[in-house]
Parts: structure tokens; sequence; C-alpha cells
């Protein structure tokens, strides 16, 4: 009787592939794909721009066009604006808006936790602050300058009541989601109301109150322009305003370019802070 000869089948190791290593290089590929086009259609739209205007498709002194708005640019760089140099204009802007966004942020959140946790605060101030959002908040700036003068205090009010209610409602909603059963335990375990708002309540709170931040510096950013717009001694909004007055279409853009620069390096900034606050939480790339 012959022995059988079993045999084990020799399997060629097969290379699987890493998929967290083929996710990376998926999410990298994409980021490479969308940062291009997105500089592909600035480029698109600035040369045909340019180009309508030089082929007077349309009126280049009303609209300008973008060679002449970045030479308005590199003047104001190399040789400073009417009002001073560039980066003082800038400056005292962005002095008047973080000063303003960091009163507004911090009142609507101290405000919006203390109604969301207090119901007879919000039943009483509720329909105050809903009549106050009503508002058209911009007619406030000449009513500021009265108030206030020419200088930074009159666009710090306008940034703070264009910051605080943004702010406020995302806190408010923030405090009024927390889970019950988060509370409730806390409770259990003996925490006073003051523990378990400080230590349940904003922390639970905190992602609505960053999405709030994002938009509010941008309120911020515009209550400090329409003030100085008004009536001011220096600013980038003084050099709209003077820009306008003197039919000079390219400064006009050339300050919108500046404030567009600004916002979006504070943008990066929040960004930037808030992944560090919010490592725990899932990415979406």
């Amino acid at each position: 009787m012959s022995p059988e000869v079993l045999s084990t089948p020799v399997v060629d190791t097969v290379k699987v592939p890493d998929r967290a290593h083929s996710r990376a290089r998926a999410a990298r590929r994409r980021r490479i794909v969308v940062q291009a086009t997105r500089v592909l259609l600035l480029v698109a739209v600035l040369g045909l721009w340019e180009a309508f205007s030089r082929a007077k498709v349309i009126d280049p002194f009303n609209f300008s066009m973008p060679s002449k708005i970045w030479d308005q640019i590199w003047t104001w760089l190399t040789h400073g604006t009417a009002l001073g140099s560039l980066g003082e204009q800038i400056w005292y802007t962005l002095y008047e808006a973080l000063l303003g966004w960091v009163l507004g942020v911090v009142a609507g959140v101290v405000l919006g936790i203390a109604l969301g946790r207090i119901r007879f605060l919000a039943d009483v101030l509720g329909p105050y602050i809903k009549v106050l959002n009503s508002m058209p908040r911009i007619i406030l700036a000449p009513i500021f300058l009265i108030w206030f003068g020419l200088g930074p205090a009159s666009k710090v009010a306008s940034a703070v009541v264009l910051v605080f209610f943004p702010v406020f409602f995302n806190a408010f909603q923030g405090a009024r989601e927390v889970d019950r059963n988060l509370v409730a335990n806390a409770r259990i375990l003996g925490a006073s109301d003051r523990r378990v708002t400080l230590q349940v309540v904003i922390p639970s709170a905190t992602s609505w109150i960053f999405t709030s931040l994002h938009v509010s510096f941008g309120f911020a950013l515009i209550g400090a322009i329409v003030g100085e717009y008004i009536g001011a001694t220096k600013g980038i909004g003084l050099l709209v305003s003077q820009s306008q007055n003197t039919f000079n279409a390219a400064g006009v853009y050339a300050a919108m370019v500046i404030l567009a620069v600004v916002a979006l390096a504070a943008e990066g900034l929040l960004t930037f802070v808030e992944r560090r606050v919010f490592r725990w939480k899932p990415t979406n790339s």
C-alpha cells in the first residue's frame, strides 16, 4: 500500500494594499486636485476680467482690472497711503475688529450659556433679544459714531453688536442640546450647578460655539469697516471711502483684496485652533 503523499500547496504571498495608506494617498490626491482647480478658477476669472477690461467689453473705469488693482496695492505697500503706511491702516482696522470680536464673543457665550441654563432668565430676556436681533444692526453704526466719536470705540461697538447674536444663539442652543443623561449623572455624583455648567455644559457646547466663531470674525470686520466708512481718522474702511470719493475703482478693489487676505488668515488661525482643541474628533478626509 503506497502511502499517499499529501502536499501542502504553496500559496504565493500576495501583497494586500494597506487601506490606511490608500485612503491617505487618495485624500492627498483629492487635496491636490481641489487646490489646483481653485487656482485655475481664480486665474481664469482674473484673466477674463483683465481681457474684457482691455478689450472694453466692460468699462475699465468702473470695473478697473486686476493689473491696476495690483499696481494700487504695490503703491500702497511701497509708498504708503494718504493716511499713512498700509500696515498702520491694516492694524487699525484689525485692532477694532479683534477687540469687538473678543467682547462680542465673551458677551454672547456668557449670556447664551446663562439663558440656556436658567429658564426664568430665558423667559424674561428672550423677547427683547429677538426684537434686537430682528433690527438691521448696520444702521446702529451712525448712532455709535454720534455717541463715541470718530475714534475706534464706535467701530468696536459696531463689531460687538454684529458678533454678539450669532455667538449667543449658538451658545444658547449648545447649552440646551446637552445630553440630559450627562447632567443627571453629574448631579448623582454630587456636582453643584456651577460644576455642572463648567464641567458638563460648557464643554458640550464648545463645538457649537466654535462654529459661530468662524462666521462672527467676518462680522467683526464688517462692523469695523462700516464704521470707518461712515467716519474715521484711519483704517481700511476709510481707504475705501476715499477711493470711492475720488472714483478710484482700483483702490476700492485693492482694499477689498486686503480685507479678504486678513479674513482668510483669521479663518486659517481659527481652524488651526479648532483642530487642536478637538483633536479627538474624527476628520472627514
